[in-house]
């Protein structure tokens, strides 16, 4: 299948983890994928990756906090192949703490990722989208986009604020044809997941074990983690809408664990 042959997408942290997967997905349905990542040999290797399958990539350095980067990738990417039809804003960090020991300068860090991250990306995009008449943005959310747990309070704002910045994108896109929608995963089994098992054992004074039972999967209907793959196929669904039908909306991928 060839949905997306000749598109240009962006998708930000997709050296590892759920960003990977989704550049790789673009790619087996034809798009040309630019791979923005703050580690340049990481984005290479990755592009690599799916140009050794068939595909078509690119591997750009990022840091989606420092605008003077996130415009020079974005324009390096448009210089190349001539369009931006598809942003995916999904880098993302991780840092847990109590609120009342949260440092700002973590604070700080978090909200400079998510929020800065995604409004940069998407101040650099829309430019040309607009100017093309075209576009679709998906900002990779959470299920903390809709509901909050403990230690989490920088994430939980940050993801709940990409809400309010793709329905502002979707409103203000609409009259150039350009979409945005959030994906809403639950917890993922990718680095970034597994790297807040043992800290969260500690915070809690629980086993890693009861982490993944008690915390992680408690709420979902089945126990079970959502894959990259889950994750991937949201992103495409929405990228690949037809219509204005599809915007301003988020999609929840979490097994049950919240539901609306």
């Amino acid at each position: 299948m060839t949905r997306f042959k000749d598109k240009v997408a962006i998708v930000t942290g997709a050296a590892s983890g759920i960003g990977k997967e989704i550049a790789h997905a673009f790619a087996r349905e034809g798009a040309i994928v630019a791979i923005a990542d703050l580690n340049l040999d990481a984005a290479q290797a990755a592009a690599q990756d799916i140009i050794a399958q068939g595909g078509q990539a690119i591997g750009i350095e990022m840091n989606v906090t420092d605008e003077a980067a996130v415009n020079a990738g974005v324009d390096l990417v448009q210089k190349t192949y001539g369009r931006i039809d598809i942003l995916v804003s999904n880098a993302g960090i991780q840092i847990v703490h109590p609120i009342e020991d949260y440092p700002f300068a973590d604070w700080k860090k978090m909200l400079a990722v998510h929020l800065d991250g995604a409004f940069l990306t998407t101040k650099a995009c829309v430019k040309h989208m607009y100017a093309a008449g075209s576009g679709s943005i998906v900002y990779i959310g959470s299920v903390h986009s809709k509901e909050a747990s403990l230690l989490k309070s920088a994430y939980v704002t940050a993801k709940h604020g990409l809400i309010g910045l793709s329905k502002v994108v979707a409103k203000e896109g609409a009259k150039h044809n350009v979409r945005s929608n959030v994906v809403c995963p639950g917890f993922v089994r990718t680095p970034l997941v597994d790297k807040q098992i043992p800290e969260q054992a500690q915070a809690l004074g629980i086993s890693e074990a009861d982490v993944i039972k008690t915390v992680m999967l408690k709420e979902t209907v089945d126990g079970e983690f959502t894959t990259v793959a889950d994750v991937a196929e949201a992103v495409l669904y929405f990228a690949g809408a037809k219509t204005n039908a599809l915007t301003g909306q988020s999609l929840i991928v979490s097994h049950g664990w919240f539901m609306e």
